[in-house]
């Protein structure tokens, strides 16, 4: 009982301890760290991962405007009114001629176009025979520049100093005065607006200003820094505003993207290696296992013969090596008799010299070969042994 009672409190005093402990590690901990918030910006998701106007789209809507984005043009399916804006973010070489004449009909009733400069390309050829075609804005009498981008400073009241257009390809006019330019002739406009008819055309080097936010590395994508660049930025929604202007709120505003689908082997490469990775080594582990290993090489064992042929050959070496030839020469008579008496049974029948005479008339060789045949050779003498041999075939053979 004594001893009961001795360990009952030994395991108290061990409990009172580890509490004693815990208590402590837990009051060092609320007394070193404190919560915070940290905003995580993580990858765009759903369609504004491949809609570049995504964030324009919503936006327009927030603010009443009606919105039909897509990734084509569609002219058929999607009746333009007189009314509407409609903004083509895709390369305007990809526009047919056809397509070019409906929507300058359009605009002359009363539409607003906004459409881009194609991509920049260094060492480009834009005034030669490879010049790309434009259909669209050869319609417009316009014609882009050669000299490479550059950026123009864009200010507006209460933000900080900004720059546009770093990437867009410049233009000019050849007999057109734009209503409204953003540049000059000699360098080439940046920013043009065209009255036509009753509705206008306007003309960017670029429309990154309009996009969604910057892209960045995707290592980047999950930090705690805000992206930068497109409408998230204060001149970027001034800019895009008043570039909207002449039909803002009148009608529908058709945003035309193409879509910006990231690459399937990039996206598997990035971030699909939790699968891929382990896969791999798992191959490569099965491959060493199956393959050669280093060294000299071994041949291959000995299969087993049960050639029939071999065999007899084998046993006749043997016979013949321990001087039983005149057993083989003998085997090798008989068989000849046997085919003898089968084929010709007088001359089988006969014996000495008739027999010889017989043979010989019947096979055609010479009466003193046949009879050397049929005389066993000295068990001494290889060289008759196998003459005999082998004019025993012959004759065998000819009956």
């Amino acid at each position: 009982m004594t001893a009961a009672r001795r360990n009952g409190r030994l395991v108290g005093v061990a409990v009172l301890v580890v509490a004693l402990v815990l208590v402590l590690l837990v009051a060092w901990f609320r007394h070193t760290f404190h919560r915070v918030e940290k905003t995580l910006y993580l990858p765009p998701t759903g369609e504004a991962a491949y809609n570049p106007l995504y964030a324009l789209a919503k936006t327009l809507e927030a603010d009443g405007v009606k919105v039909n984005a897509r990734q084509r043009l569609l002219l058929d399916d999607n009746a333009l009114a007189p009314t509407d804006t409609l903004l083509l973010f895709n390369d305007p070489r990809t526009l047919s001629p056809p397509d070019a004449e409906r929507l300058l009909e359009w605009v002359e009733g009363g539409g607003h176009l906004l459409v881009r400069t194609p991509l920049y390309s260094p060492g480009e050829d834009v005034a030669g025979p490879d010049a790309p075609q434009v259909p669209l804005l050869d319609r417009l009498s316009a014609w882009l520049v050669e000299e490479s981008p550059g950026c123009v400073d864009f200010q507006v009241e209460g933000e900080d100093h900004h720059v546009e257009f770093c990437t867009g390809r410049r233009f000019a006019f050849e007999g057109v005065v734009p209503e409204l330019a953003w540049g000059d002739l000699q360098a080439g406009y940046v920013y043009a607006r065209l009255a036509r008819g009753r509705g206008h055309v306007d003309l960017l080097a670029d429309f990154d200003f309009m996009t969604n936010t910057a892209s960045r590395p995707l290592a980047r994508q999950a930090m705690d820094v805000p992206p930068d660049g497109g409408l998230r930025d204060g001149p970027h929604r001034a800019l895009a505003r008043q570039v909207l202007a002449p039909n803002y709120g009148l009608g529908t505003v058709h945003l035309v993207y193409a879509a910006q689908m990231p690459s399937l082997w990039r996206t598997v490469l990035l971030r699909g290696w939790m699968v891929w990775a382990p896969l791999l080594l798992a191959l490569a582990a099965w491959l060493w296992m199956r393959m050669q290993r280093f060294g000299p090489p071994v041949p291959a064992p000995a299969a087993e013969r049960r050639s029939l042929l071999e065999h007899v050959h084998a046993s006749g070496e043997h016979l013949y090596r321990y001087g039983r030839g005149v057993m083989l020469y003998a085997a090798v008579r008989q068989a000849f008799l046997a085919r003898l008496r089968r084929g010709d049974a007088v001359a089988a029948a006969l014996s000495g010299e008739p027999q010889v005479a017989a043979i010989a008339e019947r096979t055609g060789l010479p009466a003193d070969r046949i009879r050397t045949a049929l005389h066993a050779p000295a068990s001494h003498d290889r060289q008759a042994f196998r003459d005999r041999i082998a004019l025993l075939i012959h004759l065998r053979n000819r009956l």
